[in-house]
């Protein structure tokens, strides 16, 4: 199951996106030359794909197989669009909650943030094209199938989404243990859209920045923070419990 949404050679990945399939990650070797690889480059440009250029060991690892200096990991499902999204939920009357994702690198730990957005209404999940976790085989059975119902939008900067939710009238709050007031003192009965960061390096300083409000959840003991999945729950129930 974990090698499923892998295709690997220039030809089949020039036919996959002709196809209509949602790339999810492309990895293409550093130096790659010829015209077969002159004509993927242009399919990726003019569907705005990100390429990844790596070095021949990273494809070797990715796969045995001929992989002719090319290999990309095909989505299970399709990407939303940001704009569309946002404009749908406010013109449908609900308050609405978006949970953006800052470079979140583990699958597992994606798939059951996914899981928990969608039981708590959560209208939909903004992570970056490059650099993030990939929505493959193991997130949709870490999410128990939750990926297919809540709308994933991938953006090619997550500062040009804050500046777009921002103006649409949203909040944006960063869950960070650096934060001087905690969760239950922040109001989420309005508009408003939650970052979590990383797990090794938690949200960046430039996102950091830009946001309206930053929240943290009370610790006690020595441990400094929690697990990004478990700390997204309870920021979520929060949420919840508020609006109830």
């Amino acid at each position: 199951m974990k090698n499923e949404s892998l295709i690997f050679g220039i030809r089949a990945i020039i036919e996959a996106i002709g196809a209509g399939k949602a790339v999810d990650k492309l990895f293409i070797q550093k130096g790659l030359q010829g015209e077969l690889s002159k004509e993927l480059m242009k399919v990726v440009r003019e569907k705005n794909i990100t390429i990844n250029y790596v070095p021949v060991e990273k494809l070797n690892r990715l796969t045995r197989k001929n992989h002719q200096g090319a290999v990309a990991y095909i989505s299970p499902i399709d990407f939303y669009d940001l704009e569309n999204l946002v404009i749908n939920v406010i013109e449908s009357g609900e308050t609405p909650l978006f949970l953006i994702l800052d470079q979140l690198s583990d699958v597992r730990n994606f798939g059951a943030i996914i899981r928990t957005a969608a039981c708590t209404g959560v209208h939909g999940i903004i992570i970056q094209k490059k650099g993030g976790a990939p929505v493959n085989a193991d997130t949709v059975k870490t999410s128990a199938g939750a990926v297919f119902k809540i709308p994933i939008c991938k953006v090619d900067h997550i500062k040009d989404a804050m500046f777009y939710l921002q103006g649409s009238g949203i909040q944006i709050i960063a869950a960070t243990e650096k934060a001087d007031t905690n969760i239950y003192d922040t109001d989420l009965t309005v508009p408003s859209a939650i970052i979590m960061g990383s797990e090794g390096k938690g949200i960046s300083q430039s996102v950091l920045k830009l946001v309206d409000q930053q929240a943290k959840l009370p610790m006690h003991g020595d441990i400094a923070s929690l697990n990004v999945s478990v700390a997204c729950g309870v920021f979520l129930y929060e949420v919840t419990r508020q609006r109830l």
